[in-house]
C-alpha cells in the first residue's frame, strides 16, 4: 500500500486521538479502517488494516512481504532497511 501525506496525516491524527480519549482507542482497536477512513485516509479496496498496541515492554517487529526479486537484492542490513523506510 502507498503511503500518501494525507494517509500520514490521518494515521498521526488517529494516535493522537487514541491516546487522548479511551473510547477512540477502543473503536481504532475494534474497527481501523473505519476509524481511520473517519480521520480522512484512503484505504484501498482489498486493503487490511491491523493496530497493534505493544504492551510496556514489549517492541513490535513488522516482516514486509517477501520482494518477488529478492535474487536481485545484495543482503546489506541498511539497504535491506532502506529498502522498506526503516531508517
Amino acid at each position: 500500500m502507498q503511503v500518501t501525506d494525507q494517509n500520514k496525516k490521518a494515521w498521526a491524527k488517529a494516535v493522537s486521538k487514541a491516546w487522548a480519549d479511551e473510547d477512540y482507542k477502543a473503536r481504532l482497536l475494534a474497527d481501523p479502517s473505519a476509524a481511520l477512513t473517519a480521520e480522512g485516509a484512503t484505504i484501498p479496496e482489498g486493503i487490511t488494516v491491523r493496530v497493534v498496541e505493544p504492551g510496556e515492554n514489549e517492541a513490535c517487529l513488522v516482516l514486509p512481504p517477501k520482494p518477488e526479486d529478492i535474487d536481485r537484492i545484495e543482503a546489506d542490513d541498511e539497504r535491506l532497511a532502506a529498502l522498506w523506510g526503516l531508517f
